[in-house]
């Protein structure tokens, strides 16, 4: 099996149960993040959105993939999610069914991300995620080009997605 090189290699299934390839956003700027709905982190949702309604004409897309592996702050059903994240954060962006991120039953996509964006502390960590919203930025071309710690407030990334959203 030839090695992944971009995100685009893989697919993912969406909340409401369709699996869905990453090809299909070619030539975007991805933010992908791991979310939780009971988790100090979890207004960030609010910033997401705003980025994701600031930039999706240019060809921003973000990507939120729920994970309940940091303290069991993911505890609901596909359908409690979704209600959750619109009810109270208005998103609109895709979000993903509920998967690992780190461990033997990591999600490929995630594997990937890790392998290319190990973090600022990856040769102690290995390159796990350590906490929910961990961010990753993807080019246009399918590569990482960055990962952002859970504290990293989505509106610091605006600089660095419209470099992106320019190349």
């Amino acid at each position: 099996m030839e090695e992944a090189r971009s995100v685009f290699a893989f697919s993912a299934e969406l909340l409401c149960g369709r699996r869905i390839s990453l090809e299909q956003f070619r030539g975007q700027v991805l933010l992908v993040v791991n979310t939780a709905s009971r988790c100090g982190f979890t207004p960030q949702y609010a910033g997401l959105e705003t980025l994701y309604r600031t930039y999706r004409e240019r060809g921003l897309v973000v990507l939120g993939f729920p994970s309940n592996q940091f303290g069991r702050q993911e505890p609901g059903t596909a359908e409690e999610i979704g209600a959750f994240c619109a009810s109270r954060y208005s998103v609109s962006f895709p979000l993903f069914a509920k998967i690992d991120v780190n461990g033997a039953h990591a999600h490929p996509l995630f594997r990937f991300l890790k392998s290319e964006e190990r973090g600022v502390f990856g040769f102690l960590t290995g390159g796990r995620v350590t906490w929910n919203f961990t961010k990753f930025l993807v080019r246009r071309s399918g590569e990482v080009a960055g990962r952002y710690s859970p504290s990293t407030r989505p509106e610091n990334l605006a600089l660095p997605i419209e470099r992106l959203l320019a190349e």
